[in-house]
């Protein structure tokens, strides 16, 4: 009888990383619980948490709804051209790589500090269709050819709010250009009651797109926490039910709001114009600071 072979000797323990980037102090801290997952800070803000060992995995709430709402688009498991804008760790065109072989996908991230100690300490395979850009996320979509992505998502935060240049009339007009005739836009908001921000940002897409929903946790609609909320956008009828279906069984249940009862929520909110732009609040109490 041949004698097994011994257990490989484990690796060295993964150790925190602190550098200054070009916004702020990022670290990326090691999940004890997941031998190759990483938690991305910023200013103690979060930013991004990737598994290298299972790119699939989305371990935050919103970005979990943002992997439902790309589940959902077009034939399951067919390639997609989407263009990301905010980057962090990369955390969604991983995912896609991952459940979408052969998707194109842009990434436009204007800290490139960052991207440099992603890129050295998080790297994407070369052949997961994965081209990362540093530069503003508004400029860089006005210079974009029309009709060129599937799917748009917006993650943009500096720190833990959205810049005023991304929430403008102006904006998702640019939006809308870029995307094919059935694309879908996908951002990732946060806000807390009276929502201020959020029913301005809901009139604004609503302007330009025919079809608008919003994906969040049922506590942060009925105005009980201040939370993400992820905005839908396209010309083309969303696949709500579906959507509705995954994200109230995810293990952060969600609700999807959309036609008459997201109308009733908007009220009397107008669109916002770039002379009248302002960041998304800051969250109370540090709502998504860690260490």
């Amino acid at each position: 009888m041949n004698a097994s072979s011994p257990e490989p000797e484990p690796g060295p323990e993964p150790i925190p990383v602190t550098r200054d980037v070009d916004h702020g102090t990022a670290k990326l801290l090691p999940d004890v619980d997941r031998r190759r997952a990483w938690l991305l800070t910023v200013d103690g803000a979060p930013q991004s948490y990737v598994d290298l060992d299972e790119p699939a995995h989305l371990e935050f709430e919103y970005a979990r709804r943002l992997g439902h709402v790309l589940d959902c688009l077009g034939d399951e498991g067919a390639p997609l051209d989407v263009l990301h804008l905010g980057g962090g760790a990369l955390t969604l065109p991983r995912y896609v790589a991952a459940t979408r072989p052969g998707s194109r996908q842009d990434v436009v991230e204007a800290d490139r500090g960052l991207l440099a100690l992603v890129a050295e300490h998080l790297p994407v395979p070369d052949d997961a269709g994965v081209v990362v850009h540093g530069g503003d996320a508004r400029a860089w979509l006005e210079a974009a050819p029309d009709a060129c992505v599937d799917v748009l998502v917006g993650d943009v935060f500096g720190g833990s709010r959205v810049p005023a240049h991304l929430t403008t009339l102006a904006y998702a007009r640019q939006a809308a250009r870029v995307l094919r005739p059935g694309g879908t836009y996908a951002a990732n908001l946060a806000d807390g009651a009276p929502f201020a921000f959020l029913r301005p940002q809901l009139a604004t897409f609503a302007a330009v797109f025919p079809n608008v929903a919003l994906v969040a946790e049922p506590a942060v609609l009925r105005g009980r926490r201040f939370g993400n909320a992820v905005l839908l956008a396209s010309r083309e009828e969303l696949e709500v039910a579906e959507l509705a279906r995954r994200t109230a069984r995810d293990a952060f249940p969600a609700r999807v709001e959309h036609g008459a009862a997201l109308r009733r929520f908007v009220g009397e909110a107008k669109p916002v114009a770039d002379a009248d732009a302002v960041p998304s609040p800051e969250p109370p109490g540090g709502s998504f600071s860690v260490g």
